[in-house]
């Protein structure tokens, strides 16, 4: 089983009153920096857990969000919210419940999306930023993977066959085991029927299915070029391109590309080269 301890569960309300989960880990008085932790398109908090607890046990604040329709936030009521712009309103209301006024910004995927529309948004919120496996250009044939296999649910009887139908889906992942049931627990959730179901939200696709085009991105990008950038990407990543990164590194004043070897979409944050590369960015932001 992933490790599940060492954070508090809470939540707040949404500026439409959904109620949405998060995972608070580490001293809420520490003196660096609180990180966000910012999830992928249909993941969850669980994503995060391994990274959250190394870096609260080093004294940090680590806060990991359920997107509405993620995990043990609520579902919405209507589909079409399922949306970046909605998601940003949300993580504007959280760091104003907890009364935060700057975090550093850990994203996958969608989270790294999500960190550089903070830039264009809320651009004094947000004081360093860590891309994992995404950028400002996505492999359309990538994504088109990921779509694939959000919008149906499918269902399984035991974790074996979770996994087994997982390895089918994400082929250019090199986990263990043990990294493979951490990745079906953040995936699949027992429902009333003692099966195991997708922990979100199926509807969240809607939005998608009626526009699938990917927008433009750089201007996004670009709103984070005031802050330290850190991108990680997978070696075998179908969604970030090396060449996209090395755009990125042309473009940007002050960032740091780490390629993450044998990794497919995205890293777990495990590796030795990300621990690495994110203790060293950690270490060039002063405390406030």
């Amino acid at each position: 089983m992933a490790e599940e301890t060492g954070f508090t569960e809470r939540r707040f309300r949404a500026q439409d009153g959904l109620s949405l989960y998060y995972r608070d880990y580490g001293p809420r008085n520490a003196a660096d920096l609180p990180i966000l932790c910012l999830t992928g398109l249909a993941r969850n908090s669980k994503d995060f857990a391994p990274f959250a607890a190394r870096l609260s046990a080093q004294g940090r604040r680590v806060l990991c969000l359920d997107y509405r329709g993620r995990g043990r936030s609520a579902h919405d009521p209507d589909p079409m919210n399922y949306q970046p712009a909605t998601y940003l309103n949300d993580i504007r209301h959280l760091l104003a419940a907890l009364g935060l006024h700057k975090v550093i910004v850990m994203g996958s995927s969608l989270g790294g999306i999500l960190g550089m529309g903070m830039g264009a948004a809320m651009p004094t919120a947000i004081a360093g930023l860590m891309l994992n496996d995404v950028g400002p250009e996505i492999d359309t044939a990538g994504f088109a993977r990921i779509q694939d296999y959000l919008k149906t649910d499918r269902p399984h009887r035991t974790w074996d066959d979770a996994i087994a139908d997982l390895k089918t889906i994400f082929t250019n992942n090199s986990f263990t085991e043990e990294e493979w049931r951490e990745v079906a627990e953040g995936t699949f959730a027992e429902g009333p029927d003692g099966l195991l179901h997708f922990d979100w939200d199926v509807n969240l696709y809607k939005p998608i299915e009626k526009s699938s085009d990917i927008p433009d991105l750089w201007p996004y990008f670009n709103s984070v070029r005031h802050i330290p950038l850190l991108v990680l990407r997978g070696e075998k990543s179908d969604i970030l391109h090396a060449e996209t990164v090395a755009r990125m590194v042309e473009s940007h004043p002050s960032i740091r590309a780490v390629t993450v070897p044998g990794a497919g979409h995205i890293p777990t944050l495990k590796e030795p080269e990300a621990i690495e590369a994110v203790d060293d960015f950690l270490g060039r932001i002063p405390t406030p």
